[in-house]
């Protein structure tokens, strides 16, 4: 598995690294030669393998970087994580845990601005997506969410509830020029309770629960979805 790494341009300019990509040969890396260092061989030696553990740490969190923001089942699955529908690491079958939230838009279809996820339990079905404003599988999915809930919105409750602050993938004004941008208008809002990341398992952005009638959850998937998914798993919280 190749992952690609960013080395920021001053640190090459300045000796800072003492690794590159030999050209010739990808797989191959080539020592520098580390100028104003001590002669002393075993300082050397201890300097360089301090050296060599930079482009590890810059791998790692490359690689974190990449897990918060999910990027569908095809690419989120040559780092490890696939989409998780309705297996016991879903939580399907069990009670949505309750959460406050606050609207940035659509107060007039759930009755309210400030409110908390159990008070919307019943009548309708909810699909429950988090996302944030500086995911790009959340606003590539944002325009399938948008067409899915002008056909189902008599029919199941679609939330988009931002957790970019959680994730570091952008603050409130990020979400909302992103609602504004795509000209979202289902409700969406957004939480100050971290516990949530916690209590609904999200291992990376965007995830989206299903939640039927009596507060059950049905299924889970993390990733990007499309319209089709999302007609698929309402209509059998419909015909439950």
């Amino acid at each position: 598995m190749n992952i690609g790494v960013a080395i920021p341009k001053y640190l090459l300019a300045h000796g800072r690294l003492p690794l590159v990509l030999n050209r010739a040969t990808e797989d191959t890396l080539r020592p520098l030669s580390i100028p104003n260092r001590p002669t002393d061989l075993e300082t050397n030696r201890n300097i360089n393998k301090l050296w060599f553990l930079i482009p590890l740490v810059l791998v790692l969190v490359s690689a974190s970087a990449t897990i918060a923001c999910g990027t569908g089942s095809d690419s989120a699955s040559e780092i490890g994580i696939t989409s998780i529908i309705g297996d016991e690491s879903s939580s399907a079958g069990y009670k949505a845990p309750n959460f406050s939230f606050s609207l940035f838009q659509g107060e007039d279809v759930v009755g309210g601005q400030e409110l908390d996820l159990h008070s919307l339990i019943g009548s309708k079905p909810i699909v429950l997506n988090f996302w944030a404003g500086l995911c790009p599988p959340c606003r590539a999915e944002m325009p399938d969410l948008q067409e899915f809930n002008q056909e189902y919105k008599d029919q199941a409750l679609l939330l988009g509830i931002d957790l970019g602050q959680f994730f570091g993938l952008g603050n409130l004004e990020d979400a909302k020029n992103l609602l504004k941008e795509l000209e979202v208008t289902y409700p969406a809002g957004s939480t100050a309770d971290s516990d949530l990341v916690k209590n609904y398992k999200v291992l990376a952005m965007p995830t989206t629960i299903f939640i039927n009638t009596d507060g059950t959850i049905v299924n889970k998937w993390t990733g990007a979805l499309n319209s089709s998914v999302l007609s698929d798993e309402t209509t059998k919280m419909l015909e439950r």
